[in-house]
C-alpha cells in the first residue's frame, strides 16, 4: 500500500506516522526520515518504509534514490512531501492531506484505489463510532 501524506512544515505528518506505527504495536523510537531520506520499521508479514522526500531538489532525484523497488506487494509506503517526486512516484493508494486548524490539525483522506478507499472508510467508521 503506498500513502502519501501532504502538508506543510508542521503539519503532522511525521507525528501521525509515529500513531500509525503505534496503532500497529511498534513502540520503538519513530523519528522523521528529514535527513536519512528513509526509516524502515520492519513486521512479520510486511515492511513499513516512512519516506521524507522534503530534500529532493528535483524530481529525478527519485530514480536516483534507487527507492522504487521497495514500493511491493510486502510493504506500506508513507511518503511525506510526494510533490517533490512529482511524476516520478507510484500513485497513492491513499492520500492524507493535512492542515494546521488551530490548535488542532484537519486530515483529509482520498481512497484512490479499492484498497485505499476501504482504508479512509475504517478510519472513518473508527472515528465516529468513538
Amino acid at each position: 500500500m503506498t500513502i502519501w501524506l501532504s502538508g506543510d512544515l508542521g503539519a503532522g505528518k511525521t507525528t501521525l506516522t509515529r500513531g500509525l506505527l503505534r496503532g500497529l504495536n511498534f513502540f520503538g523510537r519513530v523519528k522523521s526520515p528529514t535527513y536519512t531520506l528513509l526509516e524502515i520499521y520492519p513486521f512479520s508479514s510486511f515492511n513499513l518504509y516512512h519516506f521524507d522526500l522534503y530534500r529532493f531538489a528535483d524530481p529525478i532525484e527519485w530514480e536516483e534514490s534507487g527507492f522504487r523497488e521497495l514500493f511491493n506487494a510486502q510493504s506500506v509506503c508513507l511518503v511525506e512531501w510526494p510533490e517533490k517526486a512529482e511524476g516520478m512516484l507510484p500513485q497513492p493508494d491513499l492520500l492524507i492531506q493535512l492542515d494546521l486548524a488551530g490548535d488542532g490539525r484537519l486530515a483529509r483522506l482520498s481512497g484512490n484505489t479499492e484498497e485505499g478507499r476501504r482504508c479512509a472508510q475504517n478510519v472513518m467508521e473508527s472515528y465516529l463510532s468513538g
